[in-house]
């Protein structure tokens, strides 16, 4: 169901992106842009939410209950450094 979702977004966001492009092309209005352009980073960062979740509840459960704690807290710590120099 994961996988389902975040697809149909990703769709979503071509689409968004595409926009962009047509909205550069046609030199629409610069506010306009970024105001798309913002659009996208909130629907891809939205993915990610949706992909952390499933991972938390998922492979780093596993990981943990199987003695791979040291995994799990790596990769998430991973993530919260990727996550800090938005």
């Amino acid at each position: 169901m994961v996988k389902k979702g975040a697809l149909r977004r990703l769709k979503i966001i071509k689409g968004q992106v595409a926009g962009l492009e047509k909205m550069i092309e046609s030199e629409k209005y610069c506010i306009d842009i970024i105001v798309q352009s913002s659009a996208v980073k909130k629907a891809l960062s939205g993915i990610e939410d949706i992909l952390l979740e499933n991972h938390l509840l998922t492979h780093a459960a596993t990981q943990i209950k199987s003695g791979h704690d040291k995994k799990a807290t790596s990769e998430l710590l991973k993530v919260y450094r990727l996550s800090k120099k938005k």
